[in-house]
């Protein structure tokens, strides 16, 4: 894959055609993971931690923000091979570990279409099969993040998933929002992810993310980042209107 984008001195983004990756520099020489892209994408990574003059051992933390084959695929796969710890929201686990059956999206007819495509797209590339994986730490809304070097605030934000997670970094102004929020292909618009299970909550967890006000970059997993102009693009969003 191409090189690691750097978003901001200590983050970069891995751009995958579905689902992309940051990657996370650590204040003990260490690193996170935040999703961690479809299965198979685990060699992807971590040659992009090479690139970044990282080894497999120190990868520390695998941050998923939710249960989702884009988000959790390699998980199983970076934790046996750098034994970094999984994080997720606390109502997302069972999904992970394969403890109980995924609850299926309430797709809009454009939705349906999109996703269709998309799994027809993984099936052409031969995606491995998902593996289900233990978590380490089961994340509720208010918790704080070890080992990042400024606070890591993590917000439950249910409704794509029921318990996806965003992370808000309050000193470096940046937020990791998960599904809840995306972008346009040209990056102008913020827009509400598709595929949501409970469509009402996540617009709501769109309006709680959209109103903070300490974010000048959204490391969006679909779409291009927002770096510049944020405030007014998540001001002129209008997640009740999209995927209708």
């Amino acid at each position: 894959m191409d090189a690691p984008i750097e978003i901001t001195p200590t983050v970069w983004q891995l751009p995958f055609p579905v689902g992309h990756v940051y990657l996370v520099a650590l204040p003990d020489d260490g690193y996170a993971v935040v999703d961690t892209g479809v299965p198979g994408s685990a060699p992807a990574i971590l040659d992009a931690l090479a690139r970044l003059g990282g080894r497999p051992g120190q990868l520390r933390q695998i941050v998923l923000t939710h249960f989702h084959l884009d988000h959790m695929g390699s998980a199983a796969d970076l934790a046996a091979a750098t034994g970094a710890r999984i994080l997720a929201g606390a109502p997302d686990v069972p999904y992970i570990r394969g403890a109980a059956p995924e609850p299926t999206p309430a797709f809009t007819p454009m939705e349906r279409s999109l996703y269709a495509g998309v799994m027809a797209d993984l099936a052409a590339a031969e995606v491995p099969p998902l593996r289900h994986t233990e978590v380490d730490v089961a994340l509720h809304d208010g918790d704080t993040l070890d080992g990042w070097g400024e606070p890591v605030r993590v917000l439950h934000v249910p409704g794509h998933t029921p318990g996806g997670i965003a992370l808000h970094l309050p000193t470096s102004r940046l937020l990791f929002p998960g599904d809840i929020i995306a972008t346009s292909p040209d990056g102008s618009r913020a827009i509400l992810g598709p595929g949501n299970v409970a469509r009402e909550e996540a617009i709501a967890s769109f309006r709680r993310l959209a109103a903070l006000d300490d974010v000048d970059t959204v490391c969006v997993p679909h779409g291009v980042p927002l770096r510049t102009g944020v405030r007014a693009v998540l001001a002129a969003a209008t997640p009740e209107k999209d995927w209708l």
